[in-house]
């Protein structure tokens, strides 16, 4: 499968875009009781911190900026994954070792991303919409937190570095 530049810049740097707004959403759930907001409800080894983060929020009148945030996230995860996954197919397929090797790794990263975020994200609007934690899928969406990260950076800095190298040594794809 061939994909052009543009293509997967256009997904990679839109996700970006909404993950950018995504963060403004986010930033109002930040409050006393919840200094951290969203990631103090990513954290939440089980359905008790859970329930007092989303009751931090509930008395703060944010329980439906909460969701919105959320939905926002799903949206980031689905655009900016995709993003990652074409960059990976179009650096894949290159005559250029390095290209080819990069574009793997971006791959791999995305698809580790896509799948961890989901299910992460997944798991905390469950609990919001509800309004109840569960001990499993707080369990599951603070599990994901770390693998989640790093395959994020990974869809960050490699494909920047692949269209460096790109660049660079004007390799044909």
């Amino acid at each position: 499968m061939s994909v052009s530049r543009k293509t997967f810049l256009f997904w990679w740097l839109g996700g970006l875009s909404i993950f950018a707004v995504s963060i403004v959403l986010h930033a109002p759930l930040a409050i006393d009781a919840v200094p951290a907001g969203i990631l103090d409800h990513q954290a939440a080894p089980d359905a008790a911190r859970v329930d007092a983060v989303q009751g931090a929020w509930r008395a703060a009148g944010l329980l439906g900026q909460a969701r919105v945030a959320m939905v926002c996230d799903l949206v980031f995860i689905g655009v900016y994954g995709t993003g990652g996954v074409l960059a990976g197919l179009r650096y894949r397929g290159s005559e250029s070792r390095a290209l080819s090797g990069l574009g793997w790794v971006i791959l791999a990263s995305a698809v580790t991303f896509l799948i961890t975020d989901y299910l992460e994200t997944l798991a905390q609007l469950t609990q919001l919409m509800r309004f109840s934690g569960n001990d499993f899928l707080a369990g599951l969406a603070s599990s994901l937190g770390s693998v989640k990260v790093l395959s994020f950076l990974a869809t960050l800095f490699v494909p920047a570095l692949a269209l460096f190298v790109e660049r660079a040594t004007r390799a044909p794809l």
